[in-house]
């Protein structure tokens, strides 16, 4: 008890010595200074950038389900994303945590049929590491061969991003050949001894792994039968990672400093891989990953901290709207429930 107490106690403890750092070793004033230039039409424009890169995103899983044969609207696709992003967002590393819901939503509020809610989760959400990966990769290797952070990064950051590129890609074409990897996975893990003691637990991963198991035959299908759909969803996925270079380096500009293209890529990809930490939104390690970065490129820390600031500010109100829209569905979808029940009684 006292261990799993000290394991959520743990990424707080970092983030908050990470924000103490910040605090210490950036002068305050300056990320003021640079914020109180920004205007309201500058904002409108930002939002209104996001809120393309939203779209982006949303497409890709909205055509992936299309190609299913799943035809969902658009806009209520958006609510679940924003839901979705809300769960991860607040949960020990931002990039997962909602899928679970992603797939509830689309399964409970559009009949989907749960084998292709998780089949079209998992492609979403493979696609979705494999350009960030693919974003990282060539970013910490501009870094490295620009040397614009000094001996900070190392040659080993590169190898650790290409082999975390390995897995969505290896994901990917087994599926392509018709292999099904987690299924094999989970299948493995069910010969633990571990489950001769808990009989019940074993009958529910049996019953998680055959959906598994169905979902990746049926993404398989999808490959052959919609690859014009697959085309368009990784399409959608590097339009969303241009927008979000786009949006960054206007963010910048409007806080008062024009970056290189090497600085710009050198900054975002410090905060993209900050974000992948396990700490709940990221808390600490952004920051940190922005002063660390502008400082070692010669510029003012203070505007990196500036600029984690409009990020952190964006994310955590779409995160919280994401939150409340969920809880107002889960509530209504509780409702139902209870209504059905006093009839059937």
């Amino acid at each position: 008890m006292k261990k799993s107490r000290l394991l959520k106690i743990v990424p707080w403890l970092l983030a908050a010595g990470l924000l103490i750092w910040v605090l210490r070793a950036v002068p305050l004033a300056d990320t003021w200074d640079a914020l109180r230039q920004l205007r309201w039409h500058q904002m409108l424009l930002l939002i209104l950038l996001n809120v393309l890169i939203l779209i982006m995103l949303n497409g890709r899983w909205w055509i992936i389900l299309r190609g299913h044969g799943r035809h969902i609207s658009f806009f209520s696709l958006m609510g679940y994303r924003t839901a979705t992003f809300g769960v991860s967002y607040f949960t020990p590393g931002p990039h997962f945590g909602g899928e679970p819901l992603q797939v509830y939503l689309v399964e409970h509020e559009q009949g989907t049929p749960r084998v292709t809610a998780v089949a079209a989760m998992s492609l979403d959400k493979s696609l979705e590491l494999l350009v960030n990966f693919s974003f990282l990769l060539i970013g910490v290797v501009i870094i490295l061969q620009q040397r614009t952070l000094g001996g900070s990064v190392r040659t080993e950051a590169a190898l650790v991003i290409a082999a975390l590129l390995l897995f969505p890609i290896g994901y990917l074409l087994a599926i392509w050949a018709n292999h099904t990897p987690l299924s094999w996975l989970a299948n493995t893990c069910l010969r633990l001894p571990i489950w001769q003691r808990k009989p019940s637990w074993r009958s529910r991963f049996r019953r998680a792994q055959q959906t598994i198991y169905a979902s990746e035959k049926e993404t398989s299908h999808f490959f052959r039968r919609a690859p014009l759909a697959l085309l368009l969803a990784l399409l959608f996925s590097i339009a969303s990672w241009l927008l979000m270079i786009g949006e960054f380096w206007l963010m910048i500009s409007f806080l008062g400093m024009l970056l290189s293209p090497v600085q710009l890529i050198t900054a975002l990809t410090a905060a993209r891989i900050a974000i992948l930490l396990l700490l709940p939104a990221g808390i600490g390690a952004l920051e940190a990953s922005q002063a660390m970065a502008f400082g070692a490129m010669g510029l003012n820390p203070g505007l990196g901290i500036s600029a984690s600031l409009l990020i952190r500010g964006r994310d955590v109100i779409l995160g919280s709207i994401g939150l409340w829209w969920a809880s107002r569905k889960l509530a209504h979808r509780r409702t139902i429930k209870q209504v059905e029940g006093g009839k059937n009684t």
